[in-house]
């Protein structure tokens, strides 16, 4: 198998493992935003350090952490804004339409991707008018599904989708670095919701369902999936990784039906159909 398609499979890990984030986030909803940050951050760098250490030596493995400033930056300003920015929305907003608008994100990654592919652009503008059309079903559909400021938590959620793409399409630039480069910005992450927790919110102690959320946060979502992601965006095929990357939505919003922590209204599910369908006319347009 060669090192584009693993890259490939290991994106396809990382979206399975992100369609859990919202479920695992309800479960820990008592907790604050910046606490759940860091403590999850926390837990999701242990675990890839340590299994980095492991697999490759301590001397090796603290190499292979080493990560160039720019990179450093980057993968920081990404991380820490992406989840402080997602945890906030899931707070304000229903769960299940602020997850299909984060999950927008895969859509501006086509269309950044396409923006320089003239013969494509009228399929990717066609695949953006059906994600701004589920949007604006979602936002129905939220409403009387819980959330203190609803109009809030989606424009977060929106800002979500624009720093992931971002960094998703950015990370390109990186290709020559080992996706364990990204564990020394976890880590700032990780610090970073310490000291905002500590200047805005007031600790709250988890219980064992909590804890165990926190747990599954920082070994899934919030730990390996980043790194897959981010050996994915390097050497991947970005094009087939956006179109897949709309699987998540789905699946998120499926657990959150199953787990009780959303109605299953058909407005919903018809928003989720359309963000497919923009999928594989993204996908179209790649191979175009």
């Amino acid at each position: 198998m060669s090192a584009s398609r693993r890259a490939t499979f290991a994106g396809f890990g990382a979206i399975a493992l992100w369609s859990t984030l919202a479920l695992l986030s309800r479960g820990a909803a008592r907790i604050p935003a910046y606490q759940l940050l860091a403590l999850s951050f926390a837990i999701g760098v242990a675990a890839t350090l340590s299994v980095t250490l492991l697999r490759y030596g301590v001397r090796a493995g603290l190499q292979r952490c080493a990560a160039p400033p720019r990179a450093l930056a980057v993968g920081f300003l990404a991380l820490f804004g992406f989840h402080a920015l997602y945890f906030h929305a899931l707070k304000l907003a229903p769960a299940a339409p602020a997850s299909l608008i984060v999950y927008l994100w895969p859509l501006l990654i086509a269309l950044g991707a396409a923006w320089r592919e003239p013969g494509a652009r009228l399929v990717r503008l066609l695949a953006a008018g059906l994600g701004l059309l589920a949007t604006m079903l979602v936002i129905g559909a939220g409403r009387g599904d819980g959330g203190t400021h609803p109009a809030l938590g989606y424009g977060l959620a929106a800002s979500c989708a624009l720093v992931w793409a971002g960094y998703s399409l950015l990370n390109r630039r990186f290709a020559g670095l080992p996706a364990e480069t990204l564990i020394p910005a976890c880590a700032l992450t990780a610090l970073a919701g310490l000291v905002a927790h500590g200047c805005s919110e007031t600790w709250i102690g988890p219980d064992a369902i909590e804890w165990a959320s926190i747990a599954a946060l920082g070994l899934g979502p919030v730990g390996g999936a980043f790194l897959l992601w981010d050996g994915a965006t390097k050497r991947g095929d970005l094009g087939l990784l956006g179109a897949a990357a709309y699987a998540a939505p789905v699946l998120s919003t499926a657990w959150l039906v199953l787990a009780g922590q959303a109605p299953a209204s058909p407005r919903l599910f018809v928003a989720a159909a359309l963000i497919v369908v923009a999928a594989a006319l993204g996908r179209r347009a790649s191979r175009r």
